[in-house]
């Protein structure tokens, strides 16, 4: 049986921060925060970092993906005093691991590195498949027989970048919550009969690359208007608009978090982030 022990009854000069790559196939998670009862990313795997370290062992993600949404580029932390080689974590709890969900990468990280309030940008993609569905991806897209217009939804897209209001583009967000954003890239582009939608920013309110990626599919498809961005913008201020769809989770991937040449606690500017 192994001995569980906290960190902080040990000298801090043994305890040290590890970073990990993450990537996993949501589809069989509840999402990445744990959750009682219910099998989560977060709640995977901090049971095996705790098995291998005998330690209490927190993980910290920079992004908490909601169930279904997929990552290939999750960033998260732990803190340990188990003396194995940083590098050496990954093929350790890869060990341990379910098929759907991987470490690809860990290692030592400065003591107050922090996975989440440190980002500077975080970048989304959801991927539209078109035409008959492919079994073969529908774990990965969401499908949908009718080509929209490309040109609509590029055009919208431009709309979106720069710092907005995005209270309208969110999902069960506090009325009192600061839901000011900033997007430095909003792509629409096809791939075969594949749409992407390639989405860059600061930090992301819950649904919101959901709803983004729901009003650029209904203006595509001509169900709206592309003013309607700038109403959304205005729901605050009881701008008359409907509230675009919130399309399924499976066609969401965390595709890279960034911290820049000189990262900085970023807290203040996302404590109310996300949940995607």
């Amino acid at each position: 049986m192994l001995l569980q022990r906290q960190c902080s009854n040990l000298s801090t000069e043994n305890q040290r921060r590890i970073k990990l790559l993450v990537a996993y196939d949501g589809t069989d998670f509840c999402g990445w925060a744990a959750q009682k009862g219910l099998r989560t990313v977060r709640g995977t795997l901090t049971e095996t970092v705790r098995q291998i370290s005998g330690e209490e062992n927190e993980i910290i993600a920079a992004s908490r993906t909601d169930g279904g949404a997929h990552a290939i580029g999750q960033v998260c932390h732990f803190d340990t005093c188990n003396p194995m080689n940083p590098t050496n974590w990954a093929r350790v709890i890869n060990a341990k691991l379910p098929w759907d969900l991987v470490v690809n990468q860990s290692t030592l990280a400065r003591p107050q590195f922090h996975s989440r309030f440190w980002a500077d940008k975080r970048w989304y993609r959801y991927r539209i498949q078109i035409g008959q569905r492919d079994p073969h991806r529908h774990r990965k897209t969401w499908n949908h027989r009718l080509q929209p217009s490309l040109k609509l939804m590029q055009s919208a897209a431009l709309r979106l970048v720069g710092e907005h209001d995005f209270f309208g583009f969110s999902q069960h967000v506090d009325p009192e919550a600061n839901t000011l954003r900033t997007l430095y890239q909003v792509k629409v582009s096809q791939v075969s009969d594949e749409i992407r939608i390639d989405i860059v920013g600061t930090a992301f309110l819950r649904g919101m690359m959901r709803r983004l990626s729901g009003a650029l599919w209904e203006i595509g498809r001509e169900l709206r208007p592309e003013e309607d961005i700038d109403r959304l913008f205005n729901f605050r201020s009881g701008e008359p608009v409907a509230l675009p769809i919130v399309l399924p989770a499976r066609g969401l991937c965390l595709m890279k978090v960034s911290y820049g040449r000189h990262p900085t606690d970023k807290r203040i500017f996302i404590e109310n982030e996300d949940e995607e």
